[in-house]
């Protein structure tokens, strides 16, 4: 090798560079392995949120030690970096004041922890499973299998209503029987039905009230328990299956009625019922 191509090799300038480079590879792959390790010690004693935040803190920490060094190889000043960092910084959050508020909404989730992977939710409008809870949003897979993201800002300022948080769900049932009929008899053909449907749970048992009179019918709340994976189930079968009972017992389930008056003192409007007849009939 000429000695003027070995000179230029082992220059300050090209040794720095080399070495700079020999950082930044190192700190990829240490950063790597730093967010694979801290993903395995952490699985089984936090949430895959915090999990998958910490990991992501580690990389770019470890990452970000990696870089300073490098810029020092070659030649930045530590100061000087710490100040421009600053700038950027300031710079960043008045350019981005939504982002911010989203990533601080973000780190207020993660210590409350209201919801995680894999939990149903309702946020709004819109009901699905969490598929991931990043720095600035939280993404949902819908039960129509579409894809919707909102913002964490969101979520800490509106009502969020985890369904998949408990074991066990009440199904609240509002049925109206007719006036006619015997309440006490209405509420043992519901008992029976809830306990004929294995679905129900005995404890927590059924829960029977009388809500008032409504216009057409009494109005009753008729609530039964379900484990939270049978909840649609016994949703979709109960309302059947009282149904069938009470057509079974002769109970009325009435619709609403109404009666035409020509004033307060006059008689009802009479209705006669006439047969229509086809041209050609005799």
């Amino acid at each position: 090798m000429p000695e003027e191509a070995i000179s230029v090799i082992t220059s300050p300038g090209v040794l720095a560079v080399i070495r700079a480079s020999v950082l930044v590879l190192a700190g990829l792959l240490l950063a790597s392995l730093a967010g694979r390790l801290t993903r395995r010690l952490l699985t089984d004693r936090l949430t895959p949120h915090a999990v998958q935040l910490l990991r992501r803190l580690v990389y770019y920490g470890v990452l970000a030690l990696f870089l300073t060094s490098a810029l020092r190889e070659l030649g930045f000043s530590l100061a000087v970096i710490v100040g421009a960092a600053g700038v950027l910084t300031v710079a960043i959050g008045f350019a981005s004041q939504t982002s911010a508020a989203n990533l601080i909404s973000g780190l207020f989730l993660l210590g409350e922890r209201p919801f995680g992977v894999g939990d149903v939710i309702k946020v709004g409008d819109s009901t699905g499973e969490v598929l991931s809870i990043d720095a600035l949003s939280v993404k949902l897979r819908t039960f129509d299998n579409l894809f919707v993201r909102i913002p964490n800002e969101t979520l800490i300022r509106s009502e969020v209503t985890t369904l998949t948080r408990f074991p066990i769900r009440r199904l609240d049932l509002v049925i109206g029987v007719a006036y006619k009929e015997d309440i006490n008899a209405v509420r043992d053909v519901l008992m029976r039905v809830a306990d004929f449907n294995p679905l129900c749970l005995d404890e927590p048992g059924p829960l029977f009230i009388f809500t008032g009179f409504g216009d057409s019918a009494l109005n009753l709340q008729f609530s039964v328990w379900a484990k939270r994976e049978n909840f649609l189930a016994l949703r979709n079968s109960l309302t059947a299956e009282i149904k069938t009972a009470f057509d079974e017992a002769g109970i009325e389930i009435p619709f609403p009625h109404r009666s035409l008056y020509a004033g307060s003192v006059t008689e009802p409007f009479p209705v006669r019922i006439v047969q229509q007849t086809r041209p050609g009939d005799d």
